[in-house]
């Protein structure tokens, strides 16, 4: 089995990093960590080729996100992998984690306020909800 750690772009991803690998060594497990790029947000960072009008490959979507992934790992003392995921990053982290018979997934959710969660949603709250596995979820204490 797996540990799934779901990462994005900012400093919480390496709590969710931290937490799989933990989880990972006392279950003698391997992490996978995965990062979930959707269309636009591809798009966004600049990195198709836009100048030769070409049609955006999603291999290159998903090389992209499996890059993103990588940035955010460091030093970890279990074997791992990234991969790169294009679509809605809630439903794209929970279908990877069923297919691959995760045994957990670990999220770093946001600090939000209620009114932010009502209004904005949250990416590890629709994981925690809809995981059919356990969900680790940790958040970077501020000093």
């Amino acid at each position: 089995m797996v540990i799934v750690a779901a990462v994005d772009r900012s400093d919480r991803a390496s709590v969710a990093i931290e937490e799989a690998e933990a989880l990972a060594e006392a279950f003698d497990d391997t992490v996978h960590v995965v990062h979930a790029l959707t269309r636009s947000e591809f798009l966004d960072l600049g990195i198709t080729s836009a100048q030769a009008e070409e049609p955006l490959d999603m291999g290159q979507v998903r090389s992209a996100a499996a890059e993103m992934a990588e940035d955010a790992v460091s030093d970890l003392s279990v074997p791992y992998e990234t991969v790169g995921l294009v679509g809605k990053p809630s439903d794209e982290v929970v279908k990877y984690a069923e297919e691959q018979d995760a045994s957990y997934v670990t999220v770093s959710p946001r600090k939000r306020s209620r009114t932010g969660k009502v209004l904005f949603g949250s990416v590890a709250q629709s994981i925690l909800l809809n995981a059919s596995c356990p969900v680790v979820t940790s958040t970077v204490q501020e000093e």
